[in-house]
């Protein structure tokens, strides 16, 4: 059915969509920085029968494609468009020309093909109006609420968007209920003790040891203070201390990550993450000064709405085509604000081509396939049309 599916796309546009991916993959760009890539997306988009076309929250892009009735409620679709830090060794003949920058998570794809699902809804009027999104920031979470601030979403009755996922196959779709991202918060524990000579550490009070223990302890909240099965992560990421062999510091910092499927383990996690590290201050007389900084909510779909996802693949890809996460996903996506404000349904398409090997996410050997575009674009489209007869019964 995949094969199918790519036989039957417009091959001009099967095209047009591999350029414009190949293009936005060799010139990504950081959160908030994407001015280069929203120019060229609008370019695309302008070529469009559109009702509007505008610039929002910085370097956002907002388009309304008129339905068949006007007066139906709108749907709205949504693709992303920012890059990370990541020096690329994919050895792609489209790779990075900036040195540092990739899309190591898809987004050029994920731009690609909300262009290409425009062209398709542009072509075949759905009944009512599709808002097509393409956002920034998603990397660092602040571009869905900027976009939700800009009112690109007011008026709109549902929300859908997608992720490629190297782990499936081009042709499979992941539309499930229920949790599909975590919640991504950040942490800064600084422990402040009194520096001292090395040689002398009784003189002082070691932040350095407090923090071995601390890193160890804070495994214990996942492992000990949740219950088994439940998903969550906790992580610590950065460890700062110290500027010479002979010195005991003043302070240690960690910075790190928590993940949680649901909101009442989210608030376990940062009460027991604070607790910790006040008790293992105070097992070495130092002082903890925690900061929680509060990212991305749980994403959490719903099955009424997930009915109308596979659907859309099923007339498209057949039964086969749709697939289960194999484990829980704590990886963030910031899709999840525009879920606390609408109704919506964040899906996954399978990006990995045949006989190609899979590289994680976020990794500097991440290559999705071409085909999973003409896929994207397909399901997007079918699934827009699909949500805006039902949610205009």
């Amino acid at each position: 059915m995949a094969n199918s599916l790519l036989q039957s796309f417009p091959k001009d546009l099967r095209h047009l969509l591999t350029e414009l991916r190949h293009d936005l993959h060799r010139h990504p760009e950081l959160s908030l920085q994407e001015v280069r890539t929203v120019e060229r997306l609008q370019s695309e988009l302008a070529k469009l029968d559109l009702d509007s076309l505008q610039r929002v929250a910085g370097t956002g892009l907002v388009a309304r494609i008129p339905g068949r009735n006007r007066e139906a409620k709108p749907v709205a679709i949504r693709g992303d468009m920012d890059a990370l830090p990541i020096l690329e060794e994919t050895g792609a003949a489209f790779a990075s020309v900036n040195d540092g920058v990739m899309h190591a998570c898809g987004h050029d794809m994920h731009a690609a093909w909300t262009v290409g699902a425009a062209h398709l809804l542009a072509t075949d009027r759905p009944l009512g109006d599709v808002v097509v999104l393409l956002q920034p920031a998603e990397e660092t979470a602040e571009g869905a609420p900027a976009m939700i601030h800009a009112g690109a979403i007011d008026g709109v009755a549902a929300i859908f968007g997608a992720h490629i996922d190297m782990r499936f196959e081009v042709g499979t779709v992941v539309a499930q209920s229920g949790n599909v991202a975590a919640s991504a918060d950040e942490f800064e524990i600084v422990l402040a003790g009194r520096g001292s000579h090395a040689a002398r550490p009784h003189e002082g009070n070691d932040p350095v040891v407090a923090a071995a223990t601390l890193i160890t302890s804070l495994q214990t909240i996942v492992s000990r203070r949740l219950a088994p099965g439940i998903p969550a992560v906790v992580t610590v990421g950065t460890v700062e201390a110290g500027t010479a062999t002979n010195v005991i510091p003043e302070n240690a910092r960690l910075t790190g990550t928590v993940r949680a499927a649901d909101q009442d383990t989210r608030e376990r996690l940062h009460t027991e993450l604070r607790r910790i590290a006040t008790g293992v201050a105070n097992t070495f007389s130092l002082t903890a000064h925690t900061n929680i900084k509060v990212g991305t909510p749980p994403l959490v779909n719903e099955p009424a709405v997930v009915g109308l996802a596979q659907t859309a693949v099923r007339s498209l890809l057949g039964d086969r085509a749709l697939a289960a996460l194999p484990v829980p996903n704590l990886g963030g996506e910031d899709f999840a604000f525009y879920l606390e404000k609408i109704p919506g349904c964040f899906i996954r398409i399978g990006g990995r081509g045949e006989d190609q090997e899979a590289a994680p996410a976020h990794s500097a050997k991440f290559l999705p396939d071409d085909g999973a575009i003409a896929v994207g674009a397909a399901v997007l489209a079918e699934l827009a049309r699909t949500a805006s007869v039902e949610f205009n019964r």
